[in-house]
């Protein structure tokens, strides 16, 4: 490839999730789930990340065959979207009061009322690991496990928060720009991982302890 820039399309077989969406009413409003997998089997529940929905936060996963079938054959997923975030969303209007972390983990509890759960695995990413682990905290007796993925356990900097304008104005001025995306990949992979995959330089103390195969 002449220009490391460029985009590169590939062909997945997507697995067929099969399942159906359900609105569950709640009192701080409405909120979409996704749900697949035969409701008698333990509950998976998962919260995407910010402007994330449950398929592009995680379709990678069930990209895998065997993940996905793994999944399914063990557990009924239920996918939480955030209020606005599901698929085929409509514009929140302004007079609409914005939701807190607590208001949304307090959601969490409503849809497992809604669809009688009383025990659940959860499944978070970054934002939605954080809202899980609130739940968590309130209702122990209700989780019996956490996987939380980048979760963010603390209130942001105010450098973290002038890093985080500068990027809404990026993606509001340049759409998805190179920069963008290398901010994206760092905020998701260590630099470790970035290196391997020649996205970044490898630091000469890291690259000296690795070893590599060789092929035969």
């Amino acid at each position: 490839m002449d220009d490391s820039s460029e985009s590169v399309s590939v062909d997945v077989e997507m697995v067929s999730l099969g399942g159906k969406e359900c609105l569950v009413k709640t009192s701080k409003g409405s909120v979409s789930v996704f749900v697949c997998g035969d409701q008698e089997k333990p509950a998976l529940i998962t919260y995407p990340d910010v402007a994330l929905n449950y398929m592009s936060c995680f379709q990678g996963l069930f990209f895998c065959s065997d993940a996905a079938s793994l999944l399914l054959h063990n557990f009924c997923i239920y996918h939480i979207d955030a209020p606005g975030h599901e698929l085929g969303a409509a514009v929140i209007s302004s007079d609409i009061p914005l939701l807190s972390v607590d208001d949304l983990a307090e959601q969490v509890r409503e849809v497992l009322d809604f669809f009688g759960l009383k025990e659940v695995l959860c499944l978070g990413v970054t934002a939605g690991a954080y809202i899980l682990t609130l739940f968590a905290t309130k209702y122990k007796e209700r989780v019996l496990g956490l996987i939380l993925v980048s979760p963010v356990c603390k209130a942001p900097s105010w450098t973290e928060w002038l890093y985080n304008k500068v990027l809404l104005n990026l993606l509001y001025f340049y759409g998805m720009c190179g920069v963008f995306k290398e901010c994206l990949l760092q905020r998701y992979f260590s630099k470790v991982l970035l290196a391997l995959l020649g996205c970044f330089p490898l630091p000469l103390w890291i690259s000296s302890t690795l070893t590599f195969p060789t092929g035969t």
